[in-house]
C-alpha cells in the first residue's frame, strides 16, 4: 500500500454557525426542527420522528386523541405550531414507557384492566391520566371527571379502574379485588 500524501491545512477555516431552527426535546432526546415554524407538532411527531402513538383525530383540539405533554402539562398536539416549543421538552406515549421499552405502571395498569376497545384515544388517555397522576397521586372520583379525553367506545370505567390500579401501584399498595 502506497503513503499517502501529507496533510495540509487550509489557511483559514470558517466556522459555521449552529445550524438554525427549533430546538426541543423528545421523550428526553434533543431534536431540531429546521422546517415550517407553523407545522403542528402532531405532523412532526408522525411523519419526521416517526412516534405514532400520537392521533390525529379531530384536529381541532376537542377530543385529545392527541394529547402530548409539554413540560409536564397537557396539550393538543394538531394545535400546538413547533414555532412554540423551542427549549421545550414534549412526552409522547412512547415516552411513558420504560427505559428498556416494557410497559410502565400506568401502561400497564391499561393492560391489566383491559382498558383498550378500539385504542384509538387511548394513547390520548393515557397522557391525560399521566398528567392526573401527577397532579394527584391518589385521585379522587371528582379528580377523575375532570379528565377531558374523549371516548367513542365508552370505555370510561375501564379507564377509571385502570388509573385507580396505576394509583395505588405507585403508591406500592395491594392489588383492590374488586
Amino acid at each position: 500500500m502506497a503513503p499517502l500524501p501529507p496533510q495540509v491545512p487550509p489557511a483559514h477555516i470558517t466556522p459555521q454557525p449552529k445550524r438554525s431552527g427549533i430546538h426541543l426535546q423528545v421523550n428526553g432526546k434533543p431534536y431540531l426542527h429546521a422546517g415550517d415554524p407553523d407545522m403542528p407538532l402532531l405532523w412532526w411527531l408522525r411523519d419526521y420522528l416517526q412516534l405514532t402513538g400520537t392521533k390525529y383525530a379531530c384536529g381541532i383540539g376537542a377530543c385529545g386523541a392527541c394529547s402530548v405533554l409539554i413540560d409536564g402539562e397537557p396539550a393538543h398536539a394538531c394545535l400546538t405550531p413547533m414555532q412554540t416549543l423551542a427549549g421545550r421538552k414534549v412526552t409522547t406515549v412512547e415516552g411513558l414507557a420504560l427505559a428498556d421499552g416494557s410497559p410502565g405502571v400506568l401502561q400497564q395498569a391499561w393492560i391489566d384492566e383491559d382498558a383498550i376497545l378500539c385504542g384509538y384515544c387511548q394513547t390520548g388517555q393515557l397522557i391525560a391520566a399521566h398528567a392526573l397522576l401527577q397532579r394527584h397521586p391518589q385521585p379522587s372520583e371528582a379528580e377523575l371527571d375532570t379528565l377531558p379525553n374523549l371516548c367513542r367506545c365508552g370505555s370510561y370505567p375501564r379507564i377509571r379502574k385502570a388509573i385507580l390500579r396505576a394509583a395505588r401501584a405507585r403508591a406500592g399498595k395491594p392489588e383492590n379485588p374488586a
